[in-house]
């Protein structure tokens, strides 16, 4: 036994439990009894049981994403006086912008219209709403706005429950960690907001595909998740990097190879034919200025309360506010630096971390640092965050850091009308407080990378679930080297003298 590998020993069919694993759950069982006693038998080992861990969790997903969609039924029929939309919390853009691009109209997306979104979220709105403005015009009488809606919900719950689905695939072991998906304030409120789940959908399929050795077909799926909203790209790069540290460099340049053509492809119709529309997307992203909520919003913020009143006395972000072409590289360059870091704590770490936690803080530096970070856009972490690190009492605070935010924005919406619901410093309060818990879970992640026993997924795994190819293999000679101390590292020997 001592000479097989830890991979070998596993119990393929050993499920972890969180009342036991994690010391927050583990607090709260002690309400109901505690933990799962020793001579308990499992639920898994228990015969001829319909209700698994996973159906569990698939169903509670469908509960979540049924009370969203009664959650926002009063915007449903477009009618939004008194600010209703505010006021219930349940504006949507799919609603908003059936109207605003002109699908109503029967336009088609970038051809009639410049679509502000890359090219699948726009085919797709074509795909769903076309139908229904030919239905309106059929049968006058009926709701082309709620009909649009609830289409597009079905399909978004629908890619929801298939993300639930990947979770689970991609830890059969840890099957109750997809119940932090399944269960999240944030997927009651944010989860049809807008079209993210489709580029959810597609890179978390592409992350199983990964996770299950097949390159070619993961950057297909991450390159359309990359049409869709531009951040599925990002997971290449821990792919890359790690690939470096484990020599499988093939597999990765084969995945950033496939995603490069899946997206050009998809991209090349409009580029060709509609090219001022296909801009749209980046030049809004360009043009845009500071959002709310943001890093460069807080900070403008404190620019203000710290002037001293001198004409001309301005600070450093209300400056880059005023001069968006600035601000713009200033952030590239603040995620790009990200970027290398976290590339060299992969190199240096004493193990190769997982895919899962350097895709997460990828993706959460780059809302850390952007100049738009839309209230939608923290689902993008809600899976990533069940992968990287599935402990209970972070991702809660968390939470509840979002939620705080959520309900503030909103209340910074009604206050836009003219009419103040609460002081802007308290919706500053909550936005800082909404990074501050992106940032701690970052720490949480490079902690867990730098001290590996620490990693939840580690102590049910022998290696990266979902690593796929990266799974189990060793370091390249060159990172044991760099990783060395220079006192263990060989001398160089002498050379040898030339012949007189």
């Amino acid at each position: 036994m001592s000479t097989q590998s830890a991979r070998d020993i596993e119990r393929p069919e050993s499920q972890d439990h969180p009342a036991s694993s994690d010391g927050f759950v583990r607090g709260l069982s002690e309400a109901i009894g505690g933990p799962l006693g020793g001579h308990a038998v499992p639920p898994e080992d228990r015969p001829n049981r319909f209700w698994t861990a996973a159906r569990i969790v698939l169903a509670l997903t469908c509960l979540t994403l049924a009370l969203h969609w009664v959650q926002k039924s009063p915007c449903q029929d477009g009618d939004w006086q008194k600010n209703i939309q505010y006021t219930r919390f349940c504006y949507t853009d799919v609603l908003a912008l059936y109207y605003a691009e002109g699908l109503n109209q029967g336009k088609v997306p970038y051809r009639d219209h410049a679509v502000e979104y890359p090219v699948v979220t726009g085919y797709f709105m074509g795909v769903l709403g076309l139908p229904v403005h030919a239905l309106g015009q059929e049968y006058p009488g009926i709701n082309q706005g709620k009909w649009f809606y609830n289409v597009n919900a079905v399909v978004l719950c629908a890619l929801a429950v298939a993300t639930a689905a990947v979770l689970l695939a991609l830890r059969r072991r840890r099957p109750w960690d997809a119940a932090i998906f399944a269960l999240s304030p944030i997927l009651f409120v944010t989860a049809t907001v807008n079209w993210d789940f489709l580029a959810i959908g597609l890179a978390m399929f592409g992350l199983y595909a990964w996770a299950r050795r097949r390159p070619a077909l993961a950057g297909i799926l991450l390159g359309l998740g990359g049409a869709a909203k531009l951040w599925p790209l990002f997971i290449l790069g821990p792919i890359l990097v790690l690939g470096l540290r484990s020599a499988r460099l093939r597999a990765a340049f084969t995945a950033i190879g496939t995603a490069a053509a899946a997206w050009a492809i998809a991209n090349l119709p409009v580029f060709l034919a509609y090219r001022e529309s296909w801009n749209r997307f980046f030049e809004l992203n360009t043009e845009r200025p500071v959002d709310w909520g943001t890093l460069w919003y807080v900070g403008r913020y404190l620019d203000g309360k710290w002037n001293t009143g001198t004409p001309g006395d301005q600070g450093p972000f209300q400056w880059l506010s005023d001069h968006v072409p600035a601000l713009n590289w200033v952030t590239y360059a603040l995620f790009g630096l990200s970027c290398l870091a976290i590339t060299v704590v992969c190199m240096l770490a004493p193990r190769r971390p997982r895919v899962a936690q350097v895709a997460f803080l990828v993706v959460a530096a780059f809302l850390i640092f952007s100049k738009v970070w839309s209230q939608q856009y923290v689902l993008w972490l809600l899976p990533l965050v069940v992968l990287a690190r599935p402990r209970w009492g972070a991702v809660i605070a968390w939470t509840v850091a979002e939620i705080g935010y959520f309900t503030a924005f909103y209340a910074e919406l009604l206050g836009a009308g003219g009419k103040p619901v609460i002081p802007e410093g308290t919706f500053v309060l909550a936005a800082a407080l909404r990074l501050i818990t992106v940032a701690v879970l970052c720490g949480f992640v490079v902690r867990e990378m730098w001290r590996p026993e620490r990693d939840a997924v580690r102590s049910t795994y022998a290696d990266d679930p979902d690593g796929g190819p990266l799974d189990g293999a060793p370091d390249a000679p060159w990172v044991a080297q760099l990783r060395r101390p220079k006192s263990e590292r060989p001398a160089t020997p002498p050379e040898m003298p030339v012949p007189a």
